[in-house]
């Protein structure tokens, strides 16, 4: 799954010791944010010392994330894992082309079978005429 963002926190690495192999650990986790219309927050983590230097992920940067999503159980209750695998800088950090010194301005969206609005009056003001058009 990929989810396209700006990162928002890096949070403390945390690191121990494999019980299994004995190897030591580390796992980095950062909250990356969508820019959509209704944003979301999305925390990840990046396991291994020579991924997390690879990706070198910094607060602010606008990337796209790959990632698993993963559960597992402990002590009868389930927890989600969200790894990322591949990290993408390749993506425009801009504004919007409005908003861009220089840019052209935004063509309008045509109007298509677009009938005229009629004549709003202010709140508290009575309309022109003599009041027969009103439905009641």
């Amino acid at each position: 799954m990929d989810v396209t963002g700006r990162i928002i926190a890096v949070l403390p690495e945390r690191s121990g010791t494999s019980a299994r192999t004995g190897a030591e650990w580390k796992v980095g986790t950062y909250v990356l944010e969508t820019q959509e219309q209704y944003p979301k927050k999305i925390c990840f983590e990046v396991f291994g010392v020579e991924r997390m230097q690879n990706f070198n992920i910094q607060v602010g940067e606008m990337m796209t994330v790959s990632f698993d999503i993963d559960a597992h159980e402990y002590q009868g209750r389930w927890f989600n894992t969200i790894r990322a695998f591949r990290v993408d800088r390749n993506i425009q950090n801009a504004a919007p082309a409005a908003e861009m010194p220089g840019a052209p301005a935004p063509a309008a969206a045509p109007a298509f079978n677009a009938a005229p609005l009629p004549e709003v009056t202010p709140f508290g003001e009575e309309p022109a005429g003599d009041g027969s058009e009103l439905p009641f």
